[in-house]
């Protein structure tokens, strides 16, 4: 066994070299994925990779015992990283700031991976301005007794939504048995704002399907219904980019679709072994996310006809967070499903 590699990895400075520590550990004992197979997996997307998470403050999620194993999440830039790993500046909800990981080329994500990072989570924001989202996401959670399939039939009326509201979403698996559905957007609109407009969308979604879709925040409230979990785009909260590796006994991966390939698919479809192959038969999905940058003006109207026609306004926030301005009581007691009602964290 080997006690380490070296990678010779090109990027726009150069060639960088980077070494990674006893490559040949196993980090999926099932399946028998080394930590080598992780870097070599990120090389072989870093391309598009780099597309959903370059320019990005982003948290790694570590697993330095391998799968299963107690991740946790790195929220800022680990003591010793190498000089040209780029950092920029973030503020978490508690005023508190920290210096994130923003990655910027691939030796990034082979030295990443040397950590036992599996997931890498970027903020919806770019480092240029860290206060703006520039990227609407929702997450599509499906409850006990829902699976993926559920949460497929539930994004093609997100779709249909977004479409009255003037925009186009961009599909991905999670990893697990959700869904994610990216927005990119123009970064005129603080977190509140575009956390108001995810809300409003997903009520709307909701209405239309009530059986199939929820935004109850309890989770004894959801019942066998898909969650659009609203939370998901308030500061600090963050999804798996897509490409990323997911801490899972199949090390299945995040993978971009288009509309037409969601349903057709299952998310174990995808994984460390599988997608470098897909992705070259297939190219990118999300190649064009960038092409067009969207306003979230219709969406903040409905949250406002919301708050003005039904008495609905915000939602409570994560428990962790500060008291919001204009957040219900943290209370399910008297709550009704759909409601601003509940602060449970579903991630």
């Amino acid at each position: 066994m080997a006690a380490h590699a070296e990678f010779e990895v090109d990027g726009p400075e150069g060639t960088r070299t980077v070494r990674l520590s006893n490559p040949d550990k196993v980090y999926f004992p099932e399946r028998g994925f080394t930590k080598r197979q992780i870097a070599e997996y990120y090389l072989s997307v870093a391309e598009p990779m780099l597309r959903a998470i370059g320019d990005r403050p982003t948290t790694l999620k570590r697993y330095p015992g391998g799968v299963p194993g107690e991740p946790f999440y790195a929220k800022r830039v680990p003591k010793g990283a190498p000089e040209w790993v780029r950092q920029v500046e973030v503020t978490f909800p508690s005023g508190r700031t920290a210096h994130q990981v923003c990655p910027s080329e691939p030796a990034v994500l082979v030295w990443a991976a040397g950590l036992g990072t599996l997931d890498f989570h970027p903020w919806p924001v770019r480092s240029a301005d860290v206060d703006h989202p520039d990227e609407l996401r929702v997450d599509l959670d499906p409850q006990p007794g829902t699976d993926y399939a559920d949460a497929a039939r539930v994004a093609g009326v997100l779709r249909e939504v977004l479409a009255e509201a003037g925009l186009t979403g961009f599909p991905k698996t999670s990893g697990g048995r959700g869904i994610h559905v990216l927005v990119r957007i123009r970064p005129e609109w603080d977190f509140i704002m575009v956390r108001r407009a995810v809300i409003a969308l997903a009520r709307e979604v909701q209405r239309r399907i009530p059986e199939q879709a929820t935004v109850a925040w309890w989770k004894p409230d959801r019942g066998e219904r898909v969650f659009l979990d609203f939370n998901q785009a308030a500061r600090d909260r963050t999804v798996a980019s897509a490409w990323s590796i997911r801490g899972n006994q199949r090390a299945t991966v995040s993978t971009p679709l288009t509309w037409s390939q969601l349903p057709e698919v299952e998310p174990d479809d995808f994984d460390l072994q599988t997608v470098p192959r897909w992705l070259a038969e297939n190219g990118d999905p999300h190649r064009d996310l960038d092409d067009r940058a969207y306003g979230i003006e219709v969406l903040l109207d409905w949250y406002a006809r919301d708050e003005r026609d039904r008495g609905l306004g915000e939602m409570p926030y994560p428990p962790d967070y500060p008291k919001m301005p204009g957040e219900p009581t943290r209370s399910r007691k008297g709550s009704l499903s759909g409601q601003p009602n509940s602060c449970e964290n579903s991630s």
